[in-house]
């Protein structure tokens, strides 16, 4: 295949010169345990193929979009004594997204979709200071919650860390890399501390302790079909979300 203009990794300079993109997208992942079935880069793998995905669809549409290369790592740190975790502060993130957007802004694009595959990432206090810094704008889209409905309609039960949403994604995007007999129940063992169950109330699970083989969420139910149908849903919404963002002017809301 020639080098498609929309994927970083592979367009070159007079693609880009001659068709210069509108928008960029930024896969943002994590390198961490996913039970014993998946891969340390299962966050990352999801966000690079749901932003390809998407983006192809958008271009088939008009659209203008760069897929820049994935960052892989993310906030980690209740993670730490987990075998090769790399975990990113909140500092660092905000450096880099800076640094990202005032770069693109330099080029003129001024318009940053960020992909996130990874529930630890909290990018709102970021987005607001850098997108009040810089004058672009920047969104967050979580693929994990960009399809609620398709959620519903295809999982019995998605789990929020490798279960049966994660498994059955990766069961169709690389299913080489997924050892279904490795896997574990992804069981939580509750706080024992009164009060920290109730709805509003939160703090940072110690994860290898409430989540004894690094799982949330039971992927025995995962199927590829279930994978392939979600990732379909999830690129069509997102790349509608690439389409509005290629196409916007200075002064649609919000991107003023």
């Amino acid at each position: 295949m020639p080098p498609r203009r929309f994927m970083l990794l592979e367009a070159n300079y007079r693609q880009l010169l001659d068709d210069p993109p509108s928008v960029a997208i930024l896969p943002w992942g994590a390198t961490e345990a996913h039970n014993y079935h998946l891969p340390h880069g299962t966050d990352v793998i999801e966000a690079s193929c749901l932003a390809e995905g998407a983006a192809r669809l958008a271009v088939d549409r008009g659209a203008k979009p760069i897929v820049l290369p994935a960052i892989p790592f993310g906030n980690n740190e209740q993670q730490l004594d987990q075998v090769a975790t790399i975990s990113f502060t909140t500092a660092t993130a905000g450096a880099i997204l800076s640094d990202v957007v005032r770069s693109l802004k330099t080029q003129e694009i001024d318009r940053l979709l960020i992909l996130n595959g990874h529930g630890g990432n909290e990018f709102k206090p970021l987005v607001r200071d850098v997108q009040n810094q810089s004058g672009s704008l920047v969104v967050v889209a979580n693929f994990f919650q960009i399809r609620p409905d398709a959620l519903d309609e295809i999982f019995d039960d998605p789990g929020d860390h490798a279960g049966e949403l994660e498994t059955s994604l990766l069961l169709h995007l690389c299913p080489d890399l997924v050892e279904m007999d490795r896997a574990g129940d992804g069981s939580r063992v509750p706080f024992t501390v009164a009060g920290l169950g109730q709805p509003g109330v939160w703090t940072p699970r110690p994860w290898s302790q409430s989540h004894p083989d690094t799982g949330c969420g039971n992927p025995s139910a995962a199927t590829a079909d279930k994978g392939r149908r979600y990732f379909e849903a999830s690129c069509e919404a997102l790349a509608e979300v690439i389409v509005g963002l290629s196409a916007a002017q200075r002064g649609d809301l919000p991107y003023v």
